[in-house]
């Protein structure tokens, strides 16, 4: 499944290539220092490094290398799932979309990987996910994906640990949209992004975010300002860079912390 979603993104309205490649250029550079993705340092997502070599070695005939382009929609609700998708690089947005509507319920990158809670039990998927930003992954047909957790129970525990982090996220995403401000919504995004890519450089717009969260466009725009006169971010056409990221979190409502904890502790049991 990697059906194009022209109108989704409505709120992604600049020059893609242009600004995608000044993305790419400017990641590199604001990567944060220090952070080791795992033992299998060749592997770019996190819960693949994770696996032992074995493990790996494993899942590596059914694992296909493809490119993760713009809009390109990887999931769909009620509609049974051919891959999993182990993400990268680039960002995914996981989604509930309602006629005439959707609501943001988590964002996906190197960490993670998409249609991994089919394999925990559920047999439909309820999220749409569509690419965000683009990047790369490597995807495995769910029915070699399930043959190979029979014979090596600890890549089905990365899962499980894995999607146990990913439904906190997506329920504390819709307790964070009725309890909290738009200032701590915001900066909990913004943070909740940047780890996800790892970068510091978001290629998102005002109307993006105004349309996941369910904000007023006016509103987003008079709080990045805020943002940007308190030297926490910069904002350029089409593109966030965070600067003052400390001072970002803090920021963040409580739902950032509780979501970085989860996955920090998934990313824990795996490394021990």
């Amino acid at each position: 499944m990697s059906d194009p979603v022209p109108d989704i993104l409505e709120g992604l309205d600049r020059p893609a290539d242009a600004v995608l490649k000044q993305v790419s250029d400017t990641q590199q550079m604001l990567r944060r220092p220090g952070k080791a993705r795992g033992p299998q340092s060749f592997v770019g997502n996190a819960i693949l490094a994770k696996c032992s070599p074995q493990d790996l070695a494993a899942l590596g005939p059914f694992l296909e290398p493809i490119v993760l382009k713009e809009r390109t929609l990887l999931q769909e609700p009620k509609r049974p799932l051919d891959h999993v998708y182990f993400v990268e690089s680039g960002l995914v947005s996981l989604r509930i979309v309602a006629t005439g509507s959707l609501l943001e319920v988590a964002v996906i990158g190197y960490r993670g990987a998409i249609g991994a809670s089919l394999l925990m039990g559920r047999q439909i998927s309820t999220h749409q996910a569509v690419v965000l930003f683009p990047g790369n992954a490597h995807r495995i047909r769910v029915e070699d994906l399930r043959h190979v957790m029979n014979d090596r129970p600890e890549i089905r525990e990365h899962l499980s640990r894995y999607d146990q982090a990913l439904a906190l996220h997506c329920a504390q995403t819709g307790l964070c949209g009725v309890r909290h401000g738009r200032e701590r919504r915001l900066a909990s995004w913004l943070c909740l992004a940047s780890d996800a890519v790892d970068a510091r450089v978001l290629p998102v717009t005002h109307e993006y975010l105004s349309s996941v969260l369910g904000l007023r466009r006016a509103g987003v725009t008079e709080t990045l300002s805020q943002f940007e006169e308190q030297r926490l971010i910069r904002k350029r056409r089409g593109l966030l860079e965070i600067d003052e990221r400390k001072c970002l979190e803090q920021r963040a409502c409580g739902c950032y912390r509780l979501v970085s904890d989860a996955y920090a502790s998934c990313e824990s049991y795996a490394s021990g």
